[in-house]
């Protein structure tokens, strides 16, 4: 495997040479340089030829949000992840740069050094190799297809975008890496009154999941907020699972449909995980429960998957092309559970056809309006 090319920033020296004493010691990882400052990344650009920039929020002379929008301009296909500390205002502007186009982030821990070992080598170091994975993947697909004769070939099963013949009554979506900017597309696309609740985990720690729903609360026409223990579900109101907790739904003794919050074992890795929402949306919802699974690492979803089609309920997966990382969606893809496989910008129209066919229409219009 062609080795991934690394460009570290950060003006913290202590960091800097933990980040690159540690990814060096994997053997598919190449430091191509480091810089203190925006500034200095920029210059070594061009030198360095980096896969990926590891880039930290607060420097000096250009911070980390001046270099994501410069980047973007620059370098629009360069994979930028953030590295910013666990407070409230790294927090907020690392969401400022995944808005920016920034792929993913990283907190930096507050710990000592054991807990900084741990999460460059547990969370930093397989993003970078994820995100760099997939666009390699995608790249060398693209260079395949113009290369390659064509010849003929069984063709494979089409999966098609069918309105089911229950209408569904509830979506619960799951999403990991890449996932803030594909749900804050898809979120936004929801149309006013949409006619059922949406729950919704994202791998976030509890002070990101917070922010994040303020966020999306100033960008989307339907109501968000993050989910809270004993919340009633409300159609056309967004609920984000919280950090650190995982989501489920809950009837006890006859009331009605319910948020229940737990502190249970991290699945799959990972509180709040996908699979607990989805294993109760179809136990409580049977047939009427939507599942959306959207781009990230691992295979978070795909037992919540098997639950919602054991169920009669049905399930959407983003496509491979527009995933940050095709792990999620792709296992239950693999697996043959996906009774839809569509890009980014068709989800929103392609739930919005089930749950509110009179408002499809005008949804696919906005769409098109927006990819133009």
């Amino acid at each position: 495997m062609e080795a991934v090319r690394v460009l570290v920033v950060d003006d913290d020296r202590i960091i800097t040479r933990l980040v690159v004493m540690l990814l060096t010691e994997d053997p598919q990882i190449v430091v191509a340089g480091t810089a203190g400052n925006g500034v200095e990344a920029l210059d070594k650009i061009a030198e360095a030829q980096p896969d990926v920039v590891i880039l930290d929020i607060e420097m000096p002379v250009m911070d980390g949000l001046e270099t994501v929008a410069v980047l973007q301009e620059r370098h629009p296909q360069l994979l930028v992840v953030m590295f910013s500390t666990f407070t409230q205002r790294g927090a907020v502007q690392t969401l400022q740069a995944l808005a920016r186009g920034a792929s993913d982030y990283v907190a930096k821990p507050s710990g000592g050094m054991d807990e900084a070992k741990r999460v460059i080598r547990t969370a930093l170091l397989p993003k970078i190799k994820a995100l760099v994975d997939q666009k390699r993947s995608l790249r060398r697909r693209c260079s395949d297809k113009k290369t390659k004769a064509p010849r003929p070939t069984t063709p494979a099963p089409v999966i098609r975008d069918l309105v089911p013949r229950t209408r569904p009554s509830v979506v619960v979506i799951g999403a990991s890496t890449g996932g803030p900017q594909a749900l804050t597309q898809l979120l936004a696309e929801l149309p006013p009154a949409f006619p059922a609740p949406v729950l919704v985990v994202q791998h976030m720690t509890a002070m990101f999941t917070r922010l994040f729903a303020q966020r999306l609360a100033q960008t989307c026409v339907v109501p968000v907020a993050e989910g809270e223990d004993g919340a009633p579900l409300q159609p056309g109101h967004v609920l984000i699972a919280p950090g650190d907790r995982h989501m489920e739904l809950a009837a006890p003794d006859r009331q009605p449909i319910m948020v229940r919050l737990n502190k249970h074992a991290p699945q799959n890795f990972s509180r709040p995980s996908v699979d607990p929402l989805f294993v109760s949306a179809a136990r409580l919802y049977g047939r009427r429960v939507l599942a959306v699974v959207l781009t990230g690492m691992g295979q978070d979803g795909l037992l919540g998957c098997e639950a919602v089609r054991d169920a009669g309920g049905e399930v959407m997966v983003q496509d491979e092309a527009s995933s940050a990382v095709w792990g999620m969606p792709g296992a239950v893809a693999k697996a043959g559970l996906a009774n839809v496989i569509l890009p980014l910008h068709e989800l929103a129209a392609g739930i919005i056809r089930r749950i509110a066919p009179a408002a499809s229409g005008r949804v696919d219009q906005v769409s098109g309006r927006a990819r133009q």
